[in-house]
């Protein structure tokens, strides 16, 4: 890749092109585009998501409790947003925990720039508790919520339903779960 690079930009120079140019074009062509789901139409997100997984992470539903994949599962790993292809990672498996309400949980996201922290509004999820929406910062998809009644270091629950994520075990390679990018 870089004996090409720097034919290109040699090549540019006798032409009386700019090495910035050269370098501008290159990287073009080599980075692949950046998705902006936030303003993906509702029927992209009924065309990759399944029904139930759709009814959730874009209608902000939830999955009945102890009814979720990952409810009781702690392997070591990466879970994922399921939502947005797979491979957007939001919380590491050593932040897990079983906080005894039937919904995967964790005490932090894996970085702060992997989810949004919103301000709940509907009446109903902030009368039983939930007063902050967890969402995918990439692709806005709701996750669940968090509370504060979780463990130490930081004392929230990150309270998440198992049809927005995606776990990818500790040695496994990462991959998209689907390829429709339209």
């Amino acid at each position: 890749m870089n004996k090409v690079l720097y034919f290109i930009i040699a090549y540019g120079m006798i032409l009386g092109v700019s090495e910035s140019f050269c370098e501008d074009q290159m990287s073009k062509r080599t980075t692949p585009p950046t998705l902006d789901y936030h303003h993906k139409p509702d029927t992209y997100w009924k065309k990759v998501l399944p029904p139930k997984a759709y009814n959730i992470c874009r209608k902000k539903g939830t999955e009945a409790a102890h009814s979720g994949q990952y409810d009781n599962f702690y392997e070591e790993g990466t879970y994922y947003c399921a939502c947005c292809g797979g491979d957007f990672p939001l919380f590491a498996s050593k932040a897990k925990f079983d906080s005894k309400t039937g919904w995967p949980s964790f005490y932090e996201p894996i970085s702060s720039d992997s989810v949004d922290l919103v301000n709940e509004t509907s009446w109903i999820s902030r009368f039983l508790g939930a007063e902050v929406e967890v969402k995918c910062k990439r692709c806005g998809s709701h996750l669940g919520h968090v509370f504060k009644d979780g463990p130490a270091p930081t004392h929230e629950r990150y309270c998440m339903n198992s049809l927005a994520l995606r776990f990818v075990g500790k040695d496994e390679p990462v991959q998209r779960t689907f390829s429709d990018l339209d």
